[in-house]
């Protein structure tokens, strides 16, 4: 043995346990990161389907709310006024609001708004929403039905439109006062308003339901009562 080999040191590998340990250590870290990664993609993926549920909720909401806002529209409003000398005062043909009207519809409100003036309510001229297998509709027309959700995306579960009224005495308005201020002598204006609640599940995760509760002003009130001839 010459005097370069005697002073080089020693080289020594991993020992077999090492190895293991090693890798036991790599595959912990990684299957760690994979845990993590995958509850962060199911997180991302359960947000991502209740924003898409709100969202189609609100999106049917606001369609449901805007045209609601419509209902009791009437083209000679003015024949509803009396004025001087007026003998006769007509009434909103468009007033009714009928929650659950037709039995067969298990969530359903109808409504109607004029659309060519003759005093009555034509086919054409009713309206409402109603829940279809889980699919709300929109009537446009005699029975002209459309969706308004996608049962791919939703199944909607639960659909109520409230009637609320609220009274203000016109008496003071009348041509004529009312004798005695008698109660069977109101006039009174009625202003309505609409408590809207819309319930849905997601088609995709059964378990995620979401809903959401909206008041609707309608543009138009009502008089109810008159003043003795």
């Amino acid at each position: 043995m010459n005097a370069s080999t005697a002073s080089r040191p020693a080289q020594r590998g991993l020992t077999l346990v090492q190895l293991m340990v090693g890798l036991a250590v790599g595959l912990g870290v990684t299957a760690a990161t994979g845990a993590l990664l995958g509850s962060t993609l199911r997180d991302a993926r359960g947000a991502q389907r209740d924003q898409r549920l709100m969202q189609d909720l609100r999106t049917a909401a606001d369609v449901v709310a805007r045209d609601l806002r419509r209902a009791g529209h009437w083209g000679d409003a003015a024949a509803g006024v009396a004025g001087p000398g007026d003998t006769a005062v007509r009434s909103n043909p468009y007033t009714a609001l009928s929650p659950d009207a037709a039995a067969s519809d298990a969530a359903s409100f109808r409504y109607s708004r004029d659309a060519t003036e003759n005093h009555a309510v034509d086919p054409n001229e009713q309206f409402g929403f109603r829940v279809r297998r889980g699919v709300l509709e929109m009537q446009l027309g005699n029975a002209n039905w459309q969706a308004l959700t996608d049962a791919g995306a939703l199944t909607v579960t639960h659909f109520s439109v409230t009637p609320q009224a609220q009274t203000i005495d016109l008496q003071a308005q009348c041509q004529r006062p009312c004798p005695g201020g008698a109660t069977a002598c109101p006039p009174r204006l009625e202003v309505r308003s609409l408590a809207l609640r819309l319930v849905a599940r997601s088609a995709t995760a059964p378990d995620v339901v979401r809903g959401l509760s909206h008041e609707v002003r309608l543009r138009n009130d009502r008089i109810v009562g008159a003043c003795a001839a």
